[in-house]
């Protein structure tokens, strides 16, 4: 069997997370309890934009190290509707014009670019009804996605969906909300309506491979416990030291050492 591999590039609510953030956890670093057969190379960088990601040389390190036959799954978002920093894109503008470089570079090099709209916040009214903060950044990844024949998985609308028939109270659990004394990293607690723990991100990676599979972007032997219940102990969190090297490391120029391909595994 073809050794396939799996690259994230994406923000926050993708990226894998060290023991010191624990519980909050990225969809991106439990997509490999659902994925077998294939390597997911989890590339996301918290406060990274569909802009700064390129910028900063991330999108040029994917580049040198994809193969043909491999994935990209691409998710921004939730920093590029943020102005002031230098990070902003404007939805119909230059979001999608960074966005098309993951797209042709995948493609230049044998590798099969995928969109992946954001999660939803949790972000409810005084009436609790959701609101839908990222605006118009979804529409626009599934204009993108027709425009240029990319396979499109809509976490997005599915998380809107899922967090409308929770509402406010049971959508909690989900999301890194937490009292003070509950958690270590957070003794003086936590209300991130953004940043999920493990159950929301299990599920959400759930439902990435679940998409996956049934678009065919991988045939089923790729694919386990779809429907399997998987308890958040099973999320497992990246030692620090090892955490700061690969964040700095994974820059254009660098390719892929075999001692860190493997502790990714």
């Amino acid at each position: 069997m073809q050794h396939v591999r799996v690259f994230l590039a994406g923000d926050s609510s993708v990226t894998s997370r060290p023991r010191s953030m624990a519980p909050m956890t990225g969809w991106g670093q439990v997509l490999q309890i659902f994925i077998q057969n294939a390597e997911v190379v989890n590339a996301a960088r918290a406060g990274a934009s569909s802009r700064s990601f390129v910028e900063r040389g991330r999108l040029e390190w994917i580049l040198e190290n994809i193969a043909p036959g491999d994935l990209l799954l691409v998710s921004f978002g939730l920093i590029d509707m943020k102005p002031g920093d230098g990070r902003f894109t404007e939805p119909f503008g230059d979001y999608q014009w960074y966005l098309r470089k993951y797209v042709l570079g995948a493609r230049a090099r044998g590798a099969h670019p995928v969109l992946v709209t954001s999660q939803a916040s949790r972000s409810f009214d005084d009436h609790g009804n959701l609101r839908r903060p990222l605006g118009l950044y979804p529409m626009a990844v599934r204009e993108l996605a027709v425009r240029l024949a990319v396979p499109l998985v809509d976490l997005h609308e599915w998380t809107v969906n899922w967090w409308r028939q929770a509402g406010p109270a049971a959508t909690k659990a989900l999301f890194l909300h937490l009292e003070p004394g509950e958690e270590g990293n957070f003794l003086d607690g936590m209300a991130d309506n953004t940043h999920m723990r493990g159950r929301g991100a299990l599920e959400c990676a759930r439902f990435v491979a679940g998409e996956m599979c049934a678009q065919g972007l991988l045939t089923p032997e790729f694919f386990r416990n779809l429907d399997a219940n998987i308890p958040e102990s099973a999320v497992e969190y990246l030692d620090d030291h090892f955490y700061d090297q690969m964040m700095k490391s994974r820059t254009g120029g660098r390719a892929v050492s075999a001692q860190m391909s493997e502790a990714l595994l």
